[in-house]
């Protein structure tokens, strides 16, 4: 089991849009396997490969019972909404209602480098778009209103967690994926 440590709000790893995965190797399929044993350790529903430190498109998600990944998504979402919970492992106790689309289809690649479609609705399109949004440095307290952002943030400087040094990281995308040094 290789369980990863998960970075907090305040690490610029997570402000920071991921690169897209070039090489589909043994290095990527350990990530994969590193995102799988850290999810699950945490547990959560889904994890991004910056919440690891490692600045790759790549997420796992574990919804239903569905265990899988995707490498470099793109989503087409349905303009019907959803609003519902959303927390995140990398801000541990804050839970907020956060509008998403109720159904997305997400286009991209398994660790392999075969082309993958996934379909989903509800919560699996809501962990999709979180974890992606995870991939371009948007965390889901950005999609909340003024005033339960505030609540938030507010909700950080207070948290235990908060201010807690990040590791140190390498950023490059082919150096042991990110991993503190």
């Amino acid at each position: 089991m290789a369980v990863q440590p998960i970075r907090l709000f305040g690490d610029p790893v997570l402000r920071t849009p991921a690169e897209p995965v070039t090489d589909f190797d043994k290095e990527l399929r350990v990530l994969v396997k590193d995102l799988f044993d850290t999810m699950l350790d945490a547990p959560g529903v889904g994890l991004a490969a910056p919440q690891i430190g490692v600045s790759l498109r790549v997420f796992t998600y574990y919804v239903d019972g569905e265990l899988g990944h995707l490498v470099n998504p793109d989503l087409d979402l349905s303009s019907e909404e959803q609003e519902g919970p959303e927390g995140c492992l990398s801000l541990p106790g804050l839970q907020f209602d956060t509008k998403r689309a109720r159904r997305v289809v997400a286009k991209g690649f398994n660790m392999h480098g075969e082309p993958v479609v996934l379909e989903g609705s509800d919560l699996l399109a809501r962990c999709i778009q979180h974890e992606t949004d995870h991939l371009d440095g948007i965390l889901f307290i950005d999609r909340l209103d003024r005033e339960q952002r505030k609540q938030a943030l507010r909700m950080i400087r207070e948290a235990e967690w908060s201010g807690e040094p990040a590791p140190q990281v390498r950023f490059s995308p082919h150096d042991t994926f990110g991993k503190a040094i």
